[in-house]
């Protein structure tokens, strides 16, 4: 094609080669987008790439007339003319060659590679563009110390998380359990590599003991890295009474009580024991460990009865109030209670009879009222008109005056 340049080789098409090529390729490197006339053009895509991985940088041309296509590196030397690799990096091979693509591989990324590498197309005017390969580099550790090992319920503990050597920087984020907490994070940068470490702080609970605090890595390039560490939460001792026998009911004389004490801490309370607030302990309960045991109840045993454990974080206690009743507290009232039904009983029973006996005797006297005025006008209904149905009903006034009623 006139006005095109062409090279004088294949070996000639090195970054340092003599002739009239490295003229050529200079010129190039300055040139600007410019489509041909026929609209013949580049076209690329940037490259993101983890390090250690395959970065594949793609250079195609539309409405392709046969152009010559080669690729540069960042130090505008080329890699790949045509399908002819000139450069010595083996790294760099060959996937496609065609009149309209130059695909080219990069095996075993590292950040020296990371920058721009120039498609260049030998038209006239020439055409040149880029694409930018960035290379992502995951964190090298994940690291968790804790301020202290063992805590104590109440306390404040600092935990940092470090992300070393990372590209870009990455964002660290704090779980306890299931739930999302809120670090401080600093950064500081090495070279092209980044150092992130994020500070927790704390306050710390029974109820985190054996809980796992996490911290997770947000990074392009990698996925789920995480390092965890599980609390370890000194507290004391939670005590708990209860009342053995009488199971249910109240608590009468002559009867027996039994109470027992639960405590449970961390560490285990090693010194438990019963007392008496405000009072001495009476002569007869029995303490047998975590129970305390009274056989014969009486009213001088009212009071309030306290269990006090301990262990090395402190000291806790559960108090237990005794009120003794009556032998027969209990007794009356379930007699009380019995009256009350048979009472009831009785009760309904007669209302339930009274309103029989009501609905009899409304039965009875609707039905003797009717036949009464029928009597009377006996005689009217079979006259033949007005008038001796008026004789006739007299009549029959006179007899009924000639016959006895009783009416109960």
């Amino acid at each position: 094609m006139a006005g095109r340049a062409q090279p004088s080789g294949p070996a000639a098409c090195g970054g340092g080669a003599p002739g009239l090529l490295p003229l050529l390729l200079l010129l190039l490197s300055a040139a600007a987008i410019i489509p041909r006339g026929d609209g013949q053009n580049l076209v690329t895509e940037d490259v993101t790439v983890v390090e250690g991985d395959v970065a594949t940088i793609s250079c195609r041309v539309k409405n392709s007339d046969d152009s010559v296509i080669q690729l540069l590196n960042p130090n505008r030397q080329t890699i790949y003319f045509r399908d002819f690799r000139p450069l010595k990096d083996s790294r760099f091979q060959l996937v496609n060659f065609s009149n309209s693509e130059l695909r080219v591989s990069l095996t075993n990324v590292s950040i020296s590679d990371e920058g721009r590498y120039f498609c260049q197309l030998y038209t006239d005017p020439p055409q040149e563009i880029y694409t930018t390969i960035t290379v992502l580099v995951p964190p090298r550790n994940l690291v968790i110390d804790i301020q202290k090992e063992v805590a104590v319920e109440g306390e404040e503990i600092e935990l940092n998380c470090t992300a070393m050597a990372s590209r870009p920087a990455t964002t660290i984020r704090w779980f306890k359990g299931n739930k999302e907490l809120t670090g401080k994070s600093e950064v500081e940068q090495w070279s092209d590599m980044y150092t992130v470490t994020s500070q927790l702080v704390l306050k710390v609970g029974r109820e985190d003991d054996g809980v796992p605090v996490i911290c997770l890595v947000d990074h392009p390039a990698v996925k789920d890295l995480q390092t965890q560490r599980y609390l370890e939460v000194m507290y004391k001792p939670q005590v708990r009474v209860s009342q053995n026998y009488p199971v249910q009911g109240l608590t009468r004389e002559g009867e027996p009580l039994e109470l027992t004490c639960a405590a449970f801490g961390k560490p285990q309370p090693t010194d438990m024991r019963w007392l008496r607030v405000d009072d001495e302990m009476p002569q007869h309960v029995v303490v047998s460990g975590s129970n305390l045991l009274i056989s014969n109840l009486n009213k001088t045993d009212n009071g309030t009865y306290r269990c006090e454990a301990s262990n090395a974080v402190g000291k806790s206690h559960a108090d237990y109030m005794l009120f003794v009743y009556d032998s027969r507290a209990g007794e009356e009232g379930a007699i009380r209670s019995v009256d009350h039904a048979v009472v009831g009983g009785v009760v309904a029973v007669v209302v339930f009879a009274m309103l029989c006996l009501l609905i009899v005797l409304g039965r009875y006297f609707a039905r003797h009222k009717g036949t009464y005025f029928t009597h009377e006008a006996k005689g009217a209904d079979d006259a033949a008109d007005a008038d001796t149905a008026i004789i006739n009903a007299e009549g029959g006034q006179n007899n009924s005056e000639e016959k006895k009623e009783y009416f109960i």
